[in-house]
């Protein structure tokens, strides 16, 4: 018996690491990212010596400049991640604006590391997820001004400026480099592409409709 419980114990043991194992807490005050001294990356970049660390690592301006958005989304995603922001590196979070124009959008897609809580600052946004198969439900809600919406790690998610004018919003996500996998880029536009009788068979359509969608991304 006493070796089945340490066995169990071991084994919730590893659970629980495996629970954290993305982005774990830093084991330092911070570990500025050094983009230059090694290509070496485990879960992260290296860390530049303290002692070459200044405040401007730490530091990303512009945030409040609104983007452009005049292009076929109607949108603009201004992303800060590691990249811009060398301090952010191990500690697990980045930040995005998004500026709307009216029925401007950002279309499906998800974050491969990273769950995201959503601030509207100007406008009405609507937005929305879906949970995963079986179900398939969209979890969706109209958010006015000063309205906080959570999208869950790895959802599909969408939003949409269903207002007269411009809308913004602002995001924090739970990974300093979150990724996105944007839906309809990625099944259509894929390189090299995707078979085109298995995209007809998965979406149920003729062959022709897969390959007009795919065309814009070609």
């Amino acid at each position: 018996m006493a070796k089945l419980m340490l066995t169990l114990s071991l084994l919730a043991l590893s659970l629980s690491s495996l629970g954290q194992a993305h982005e774990p807490s830093p084991l330092q005050d911070f570990c500025v990212a050094d983009f230059k001294t090694s290509a070496v990356r485990v879960n992260g970049f290296a860390c530049l010596d303290p002692k070459q660390v200044t405040a401007d690592h730490f530091l990303f301006r512009g945030l409040h400049v609104p983007g452009n958005t005049s292009n076929p989304l109607g949108s603009f995603i201004n992303r800060p991640t590691v990249n811009e922001i060398p301090g952010l590196n191990t500690l697990g979070l980045s930040t995005v604006r998004v500026d709307y124009a009216p029925r401007g959008v950002v279309p499906p897609h998800r974050h491969p590391r990273a769950s995201e809580i959503l601030i509207v600052l100007e406008g009405t946004v609507l937005v929305g997820f879906v949970t995963s198969d079986p179900e398939n439900r969209l979890v969706s809600k109209v958010l006015a001004k000063g309205d906080v919406f959570v999208f869950p790690f790895g959802l599909i998610h969408f939003q949409e400026n269903i207002g007269q004018g411009n809308a913004v919003t602002m995001a924090f996500l739970s990974s300093q480099n979150p990724g996105v996998i944007a839906i309809a880029n990625a099944i259509f536009g894929s390189n090299p592409p995707i078979n085109v009788h298995g995209l007809a068979k998965a979406f149920q359509v003729d062959k022709s409709v897969i390959n007009k969608l795919q065309a814009p991304f070609n």
